[in-house]
C-alpha cells in the first residue's frame, strides 16, 4: 500500500507520512556519502517537535529478483512508534518516488511443534527433546535426588 510520494522540492527530497496512527508531515531523504560498501543510500530525516532535523531510519538500495528493478528499503524507527515501520521506495530522485509499507512476515524460528508419543519416530516439543515431566506432572528421568552434589 502507497503511503506517501517524495518529491524533489528545492533540491531536496521532501515528502511526508500519514497513516491512521502515524503522521510525519515533513520527511526528507538525506545523501550519505560514504566509502563502506554497506552504508545506506539515504538517511531518513524527519522535523521534530523542536522543529529540528532528526534521522528516523535508512534506506538501501535493493534490486527485484523477479523483474531486474532496483529500489530503496528500509525501515523508519522512533521510540515513539511501537515498532519499526518497514517501507520501500519505487521511482527515481528526477521524478519522485512513491513510499509503500509492508507488514513483516511474521517468522517462526523454531519450525512447526509436532506432539508425538515417548519413543516413537516423531520428535516432540519442537525439536527440544523429551519433556522430563511425567504425565502427572512429576519430575522422571533425572536419576538423582535432588540433593545429590553435582561435580564442576
Amino acid at each position: 500500500m502507497n503511503i506517501s510520494e517524495i518529491k524533489q522540492q528545492n533540491g531536496r527530497l521532501l515528502g511526508a507520512i500519514a497513516t491512521r496512527s502515524i503522521d510525519l508531515p515533513q520527511l526528507g531523504l538525506r545523501p550519505v556519502q560514504s566509502q563502506n560498501e554497506r552504508a545506506p543510500a539515504y538517511e531518513i530525516v524527519t522535523l521534530n517537535v523542536g522543529k529540528r532535523w532528526v534521522q528516523i531510519g535508512a534506506l538501501w538500495p535493493q534490486t527485484s529478483n523477479s523483474t531486474g528493478e532496483v529500489f530503496l528499503q528500509g525501515s523508519i524507527d522512533d521510540p515513539s512508534l511501537p515498532e519499526p515501520l518497514s517501507i520501500a521506495l519505487f521511482g527515481t530522485d528526477e521524478e519522485g518516488y512513491r513510499v509503500a509499507w509492508r507488514r513483516p512476515q511474521r517468522r517462526d524460528d523454531f519450525g512447526p511443534v509436532t506432539r508425538g508419543t515417548r519413543g516413537s519416530d516423531t520428535p516432540s516439543g519442537g525439536g527440544f527433546g523429551d519433556s522430563t515431566a511425567g504425565a502427572d506432572g512429576a519430575l522422571r528421568g533425572a536419576g538423582g535426588d535432588i540433593d545429590d552434589e553435582i561435580p564442576f
